[in-house]
């Protein structure tokens, strides 16, 4: 992950100084750890070497040295050193800076990005390169040591370095030793780090999904407590770590993990409420149906669709809003309509759901009432349907909760078999032959033949 990214390196105002740090540094050398060069990308390994012979200190850090050592494969190597963002610009050509919260050079390799920062410091120099707002730290680039760097980040299992100059381990927080133990642990006071940016509640729950690991008791505590300080994060940035809790392989782990610190009443505050009035716990298993699912795909390297997840996600808010309205007395069609409307625009308030996903999760909701349908042109409509696929598969999970819907899933599998028009149409008149309706469901009548001009009797349409 991007070391600058306020997800991964957001730093805070004196959490720690160096000269008071409960934490000293442990070295761990080659032969003490897993990490091998050949595990790391070749364009990382460019980077740190071509810092190290210009006189730079250069150490691979955060998420990447993380994953090595417990075996996972990185998508992200970030580099950590004491060059400024413009010398490092100076060594590389194909380097170019960005950011003014966060100044960061990104040396590019094609499609590869490694993204190099220098070390932060812990406190404000007085240059007005670090800012606070109401506890929230919105700009920091004021430089320190690496000390400086590691005390400030946020968890400790991302506060280790891989020295290239001697391939080893360095570790100032004991971070080693969590992710022997498995643990994620906050650098620092817990409240005041939560305070400072809400959304590392999310990446605590995110990354001990992730990794299998256990959020570490101080940590936990005063998430329930602090939860609604999500509220204040952007819409726009939960959006984004929305999908990367449930669209990352380890969904139903990151479900589990918000409802068990509270997180999930915040983020998604109808659902939450419809799921606990839902006795049967019918729409609680389809939930976590769907995200099993949808972490399958991720295994397999399948798509995964945001429009389908926030399909899911609301799914429990959008049938409590529907049946809401329809104890008022509104149409059920209608009841459909503006139940979709009213759980998008609540939804909103607290995560910026763009319209091309908010758009196909409502077409998916409203296609949910045609599957009971069996009139020819309804289904050949409902077939061509631009979401019939997604909406299908949506029909397909709904069995989890109910089993009434097996008798309408095999259906549509089967109208989606037929190899053309004229065999489904075969299929149907079937169908209803032996049903001995119409397509309204009427008792059917003989239909009358016309005759043509000048033709005998009985002799029509021969």
């Amino acid at each position: 992950m991007p070391l600058g990214n306020p997800e991964t390196s957001t730093g805070s105002a004196n959490i720690i100084s160096p000269a008071t740090s409960p934490f000293s540094l442990r070295v761990i050398p080659r032969d003490q750890h897993t990490i091998s060069r050949k595990d790391i990308s070749p364009n990382a390994l460019r980077v740190l070497y071509r810092l190290r012979d210009a006189g730079f200190g250069a150490y691979l850090v955060g998420g990447a040295v993380r994953d090595l050592l417990v075996n996972g494969q990185p998508k992200d190597f970030d580099v950590a050193t004491d060059a400024t963002p413009e010398q490092v610009k100076q060594l590389f050509r194909n380097c170019r800076l960005i950011g003014r919260r966060f100044r960061l050079a990104h040396v590019v390799f094609g499609r590869e990005i490694i993204e190099v920062a220098t070390f932060r410091a812990n406190s404000d120099d007085g240059s007005g390169d670090r800012e606070m707002e109401n506890g929230m730290l919105v700009r920091d680039n004021v430089y320190g040591t690496i000390e400086d760097d590691a005390i400030r980040r946020d968890f400790t299992c991302n506060a280790l370095y891989y020295a290239i100059e001697d391939f080893s381990v360095r570790d100032y927080t004991g971070g080693f030793e969590d992710v022997q133990a498995r643990l994620m642990k906050l650098i620092g006071d817990p409240e005041q780090r939560y305070r400072e940016d809400p959304v590392r509640m999310l990446r605590a729950v995110r990354l001990a999904a992730k990794l299998g690991f256990q959020i570490e008791e101080g940590t936990a505590a005063p998430i329930p407590q602090l939860a609604g300080l999500l509220n204040e994060a952007a819409p726009a940035r939960l959006f984004e770590e929305v999908l990367k809790l449930f669209l990352s392989g380890h969904g139903v782990a990151s479900f589990e993990g918000l409802e068990r610190y509270g997180l999930l009443d915040v983020l998604f505050p109808e659902s939450a409420k419809a799921l606990k009035s839902n006795r049967t716990g019918a729409l609680r298993r389809m939930l976590v149906e769907g995200l099993a699912n949808t972490d399958a795909r991720v295994a397999n390297d399948e798509p995964v669709s945001p429009a389908f997840l926030f399909a899911l996600l609301l799914w429990p808010a959008f049938c409590r809003a529907q049946a809401t309205l329809l104890k008022q007395g509104v149409a059920p069609e209608e009841a459909q309509r503006r139940a979709a409307d009213r759980v998008t625009v609540q939804q909103l308030s607290t995560i910026a759901l763009p319209r091309r996903f908010s758009l196909p999760m409502q077409e998916i909701w409203l296609l949910q009432s045609r599957f009971g349908s069996r009139q020819r042109k309804r289904v050949f409509r409902t077939l061509t349907h631009p979401r019939f696929r997604a909406a299908f598969d949506f029909l397909s999970l709904r069995q989890v909760a109910s089993a009434e819907h097996a008798a309408d899933v095999e259906f549509w599998r089967e109208a989606q078999a037929q190899s053309g028009r004229e065999q489904l149409e075969s299929s149907l008149d079937a169908m209803h032959s032996e049903e001995g309706d119409d397509e309204s469901g009427a008792p059917r009548k003989r239909r009358r033949r016309r005759r043509r001009p000048g033709a005998p009797a009985g002799a029509a349409g021969e």
